[in-house]
């Protein structure tokens, strides 16, 4: 009777560990994440954040080699860098750092804001710079009001067909870390 005991005393400290381990989302804890994000004004990067944080997953800044100043963030300016690239599908802006060990991730979730309802060109370019093949990639964007548009399209064109693609969630609003587990817990990744 006591080897029994212990024996379920050991498995139930087994369960609660596990359970501890998968706690803040239901992605499985062998699995190995990457928050990537490209961000101009903080609110990218926020979410991206507490994403990384609730996953506890590494985090990846997407720079671009040639930062983007205010000038080159206007909409309004159809002569605007940011302008001029999102009228022209096969601009990619050169990133100007790289992930080292892309090849040991598993899941990258992928943060950007939404231009002219889609990615900024520079997530193809990020795209197309690793082999992306069996992993899972979930794409996150914000937005000051706009949808994801025909972002999906466009950015899956740019991987391998052997990519498990998720649609593009839009984090728009006051971004939590409450809302960020909600929506995570209801993330199903295989």
């Amino acid at each position: 009777q006591i080897i029994f005991i212990f024996m379920s005393l050991l498995c139930f400290s087994c369960s609660s560990k596990a359970q501890n381990q998968t706690a803040d989302t239901n992605v499985q804890s062998d699995k190995k994440i990457l928050v990537a994000y490209f961000s101009c004004t903080g609110t990218t990067e926020k979410a991206a954040k507490l994403i990384a944080d609730t996953l506890h997953a590494d985090l990846y800044e997407i720079k671009p080699k040639e930062p983007y100043t205010s000038a080159d963030l206007n909409w309004m300016d159809s002569s605007s860098r940011s302008s001029v690239e999102m009228k022209d599908k096969s601009s990619r802006p050169a990133i100007g750092n790289k992930v080292e060990n892309m090849e040991a991730y598993d899941v990258i979730y992928l943060g950007f804001p939404i231009w002219w309802y889609i990615a900024p060109t520079i997530i193809n370019t990020f795209l197309e710079s690793y082999d992306f093949k069996g992993k899972t990639i979930v794409p996150f964007a914000t937005s000051g009001g706009s949808g994801a548009g025909k972002t999906d399209m466009y950015l899956h064109a740019s991987c391998s067909e052997e990519v498990n693609w998720k649609s593009t969630t839009m984090l728009n609003g006051n971004v939590t870390k409450e809302k960020i587990k909600k929506w995570l817990d209801n993330m199903h990744i295989s």
